[in-house]
């Protein structure tokens, strides 16, 4: 049976990254700081929205969001409309989390990047950062944020050569089957799940960590995002559809646990 998320860390989600403590083991508590403010709403968790990311807040209608990254380079970075708005459904009916009902959307230099804490980056191509965007991408993710990015079959090169720029001194590590992301909320005892053929190579999830906890995850040669599609798109079976989508949940639990990077106890 997967174990429920603490009803602390759901109502951490609406705190500042500086409130988000490493914890322990999943489920071990964590100690928000004396700096933690409430996170902008971006709309609500039912679907109403207002116009713009940084819509007027409405303390009754608060709705936490994972954004899909906008990013240069020619890369399809708005592949899969139905990924994050049936992610957001499993992490209100999983986690309890009061997803956004609605994909959000963001460029690392739009100035609203930390009404995110979570970046999700997929497509087919190219990636490509400027310098500054380097910079400023960096210094989210070591303040707090997580890049979750998912390989959709054709950026794995542009995005490991970012990664070498952005984080020079932490490599990427591929993450074994006793991490804790693969026992945050659902256990999956093999790693990462294969949902797409792709070059038929096993599924990987990767990693960067900085100063005790993991700022960079990325999956590779799974495409957990195409499985969290509307299963009529590649007309998945439906437990690769399920596998996925857990395993997403596995992710943004792991996050709300603090992202750490040790391996799981057994």
């Amino acid at each position: 049976m997967p174990r429920p998320i603490s009803g602390f860390w759901t109502s951490l989600v609406f705190c500042s990254f500086a409130s988000v403590a490493v914890s322990g083991p999943p489920g071990a508590a964590a100690k928000p700081s004396a700096s933690a403010t409430a996170f902008p709403s971006s709309g609500s968790a039912d679907g109403s929205t207002e116009t713009g990311s940084r819509s007027a807040a409405k303390p009754q209608a608060k709705c936490w969001s994972i954004a899909r990254l906008k990013y240069g380079g020619g890369g399809d970075w708005y592949a899969g409309p139905s990924m994050l708005v049936n992610l957001s459904r499993r992490l209100r009916s999983d986690l309890g989390i009061p997803a956004c009902a609605e994909e959000r959307q963001v460029a690392v230099m739009d100035g609203d990047l930390y009404d995110f804490p979570i970046l999700f980056m997929t497509g087919h191509g190219n990636v490509a950062f400027a310098e500054e965007e380097r910079k400023v991408l960096r210094e989210y993710l070591l303040r707090g944020g997580l890049l979750f990015a998912d390989d959709n079959y054709g950026m794995d090169t542009s995005f490991r050569r970012e990664m070498k720029l952005l984080f020079p001194n932490h490599p990427m590590a591929p993450l074994g089957p006793k991490h804790p992301v693969f026992n945050a909320h659902y256990r999956f005892p093999d790693g990462l799940p294969k949902i797409h053929q792709h070059d038929g190579k096993r599924a990987t999830a990767y990693g960067i960590a900085v100063e005790g906890r993991t700022v960079v995850f990325y999956s590779y040669e799974s495409d957990l995002g195409n499985g969290w599609e509307d299963p009529e798109v590649h007309k998945d079976p439906p437990e690769l559809h399920e596998a996925a989508l857990r395993m997403g949940v596995n992710v943004v639990a792991w996050f709300l646990q603090g992202a750490s990077p040790a391996v799981a106890l057994p």
